[in-house]
């Protein structure tokens, strides 16, 4: 093993995913999550094959907030591994703005610019920024990366990147960006190892988790994205609205009158799967209930799918690929198959036996268009980019 480690974090709102990567390639070396950050937080590691590693009793202060479950972080990692040294760190952040179209090494000037984009991103920039601050008082001197979700959008075609708003909105920033890049980006380097003959053809990637999101790519390179101004758009997700005609926010502010802050919370933590189940954000859990809500949920969460498939591919011209990816579309048989189903009109032919066993493509060899399951790693890009970005730290 390396003495030396990069340390990729993902700070949300009430958790901070980390991994561990050797400092001179791609191995992993460890994963783990603080869940909960507050009084009843918890910690959890793994070693590269998902073994469980043990960790020691914590306090519950040692959770109370993003500074000190980092503090958590690094302890936990040295007892569980001694003698591992941090040479980078690398920061999932939410929202590059217009700027941001590479990852980029953290100053004092770039740490103000990310501030100024917390209104494009609130729930999600504040705590991303206060976890490189937090490691940045940790590491002092160590090389601190941030790696932005709307980078691999930044080059749609200007009618896949625009309101229909007045032209000076646009100019103030006010776009289509497109999230969850980071998975995407990794997709667009890994597919032309897994799948060459349709990697650089006319794919639509949908990353299916508690967020969700689809993009269509040609070439390599992202066309159009189902999420928009913010993380909020397209698909239903876990406690997300996805699509929402705008004029159901004027009403709640008129008729209802609900304030920013509070229709902010129904529509990113309390609609979606949650929302319309009344029982879980989970697939899992309601894929397993008998509730009529339940079942009206996934349908709902399905039919948004197909919807946009469909829009994605008359955005390509045609259709090559469909690829699967992250929790959901990874794991999830059922939904895979009820997404596929039907879909022979624009050239799909699922496999069933292919998809209950989880296979890497799951369409027959005569459907038209190929489709696939290929897991995600947006830790693994993250570490690259600190590599790329930071050698002088891993000597």
């Amino acid at each position: 093993m390396s003495s030396q480690a990069i340390l990729t974090l993902n700070a949300g709102s009430s958790s901070i995913k980390f991994a561990l990567f050797q400092a001179d390639g791609d191995a992993l070396i460890a994963s783990g999550m603080i869940d909960k950050i507050g009084k009843d937080g918890s910690i959890r590691l793994s070693d590269a094959e998902k073994r469980e590693l043990p960790v020691p009793a914590i306090g519950a202060a040692a959770f109370a907030d993003h500074s000190s479950s980092l503090k958590t972080v690094l302890d936990v990692v040295e007892k569980a591994l001694p003698g591992l040294g941090i040479a980078g760190v690398g920061h999932r952040v939410v929202h590059g703005g217009v700027d941001f179209a590479q990852p980029v090494l953290v100053d004092d000037t770039v740490l103000r610019r990310l501030d100024e984009l917390t209104p494009f991103a609130p729930l999600h920039q504040p705590h991303n920024l206060a976890g490189i601050r937090a490691a940045i008082a940790e590491f002092p001197g160590v090389g601190q990366v941030a790696c932005f979700d709307t980078a691999f959008h930044r080059n749609h075609p200007f009618v896949n990147d625009t309101f229909g708003l007045p032209r000076s909105y646009y100019d103030k920033g006010i776009r289509r960006y497109g999230f969850h890049g980071l998975s995407y980006e990794y997709l667009a380097g890994e597919l032309p190892a897994v799948a060459p003959a349709v990697a650089r053809g006319r794919l639509v990637i949908a990353h299916l988790g508690n967020g969700a999101s689809m993009c269509a790519m040609s070439e390599g390179r992202p066309i159009a994205s189902t999420m928009g101004f913010t993380a909020l758009d397209g698909l239903a997700m876990g406690t997300r609205s996805g699509q929402l005609d705008p004029g159901v926010v004027l009403y709640l502010m008129d008729q209802e009158g609900l304030g920013v802050a509070e229709i902010s919370d129904l529509l990113y933590t309390k609609s979606g799967l949650l929302g319309m189940s009344g029982i879980s954000n989970d697939m899992r859990t309601l894929q397993a209930s008998d509730s009529p809500a339940a079942r009206e949920a996934i349908d709902y969460f399905i039919e948004r799918i197909r919807r946009e498939l469909g829009s994605l591919a008359a955005a390509l011209g045609g259709l090559d690929a469909l690829v699967f990816t992250a929790g959901i579309g990874e794991n999830s048989r059922p939904v895979r198959s009820r997404v596929c189903e039907g879909m022979e009109w624009l050239g799909i032919t699922l496999d069933e036996d292919r998809n209950q066993a989880n296979a890497r493509v799951i369409s027959t060899d005569a459907s038209q268009v190929q489709v696939l399951v290929v897991p995600t790693n947006e830790e693994l890009v993250i570490a690259r980019a600190v590599r790329w970005l930071a050698p002088q730290r891993q000597s």
